[in-house]
């Protein structure tokens, strides 16, 4: 990452535009505190993604923040290409200077080079996919598919630069790496799933009272078992009523984790977001 971080800081100087991709679901979390630093001055547009995943009343809240902070902003679904017939105008409004310096100089039709940004796994590559409405970029529901730098030529207006997703080196607020964590920015393969799980479980409780009770029909939940943790119970009645068994007839804590994470990742649980503009001011 810290080379990926280097050659977008040498990229920087070809750009007219970054676009930067939030997960709709955790917009501040999602974003790239470096982003600024590599992005200077350049006109910037942020792209509230995965919104068909996102509360939509936070969605629009989140709007508003940015919008206030003097940012263009847009909200969309990266796969619904009728979200993307917003952008071209939303791109022209952001360069407007650029372009017109560009006519002052008698340079005409030069299309406007915007580097796309964003941390892994929030839907990069499908929205450029999207919007060129052919796959020019591999895509995958897992962080890391971009590893390298490309070109897109998508019209005679517009160039985009896709680059890999990239994280920052250290988490200042802990609740930051967890949230990433939940919408699968960090792999899976380093993380305690059962106990991403049970953090998923306090998050939606606390956020969306009775929603996991209500959508796994869970009753007579046993918490009186897990006096400590009583995320655990709730957990254990996911995979009871869900036939998450391991041999023995015990309960498959692990399996019963796995499957709450993607109900929630892919949309299943409804539309929810894990953070709001009021927690940050």
């Amino acid at each position: 990452m810290t080379k990926a971080k280097r050659q977008m800081m040498e990229d920087i100087k070809l750009i007219d535009l970054v676009i930067e991709l939030l997960d709709a679901r955790v917009p501040l979390s999602s974003r790239n505190p470096d982003i600024d630093e590599i992005a200077g001055s350049k006109a910037r547009l942020i792209l509230l993604n995965k919104t068909d995943l996102a509360d939509k009343k936070e969605t629009e809240q989140w709007f508003r923040y940015f919008e206030d902070k003097g940012l263009n902003v847009c909200m969309i679904n990266s796969k619904n290409f009728g979200d993307m017939k917003q952008i071209n105008a939303i791109v022209q409004k952001a360069c407007a200077a650029k372009i017109e310096r560009d006519r002052k100089r008698g340079i005409k039709n030069r299309p406007v080079r915007a580097m796309v940004v964003g941390i892994p796994n929030v839907g990069k590559s499908t929205f450029i996919n999207t919007y060129a409405k052919k796959a020019v970029a591999k895509t995958g529901n897992k962080p890391g598919v971009t590893t390298g730098k490309q070109w897109i030529r998508l019209s005679s207006t517009l160039e985009l630069l896709d680059t890999p997703g990239i994280l920052w080196p250290k988490f200042e607020d802990q609740s930051v790496g967890l949230k990433l964590a939940l919408i699968g920015s960090i792999k899976d393969e380093i993380m305690n799933i059962e106990e991403l799980a049970m953090e998923l479980i306090k998050v939606l409780e606390k956020r969306y009272p009775g929603l996991i009770s209500s959508f796994y029909g869970l009753e007579n939940i046993d918490y009186d078992k897990y006096p400590v943790k009583p995320e655990a119970a709730v957990l254990e009645a996911i995979g009871t009523v869900r036939g998450c068994v391991a041999k023995g007839g015990e309960i498959d804590f692990l399996k019963a984790a796995n499957l709450l994470l993607e109900n929630f990742r892919n949309g299943k649980l409804g539309q929810l977001s894990l953070e709001s503009p009021e927690e940050y001011e």
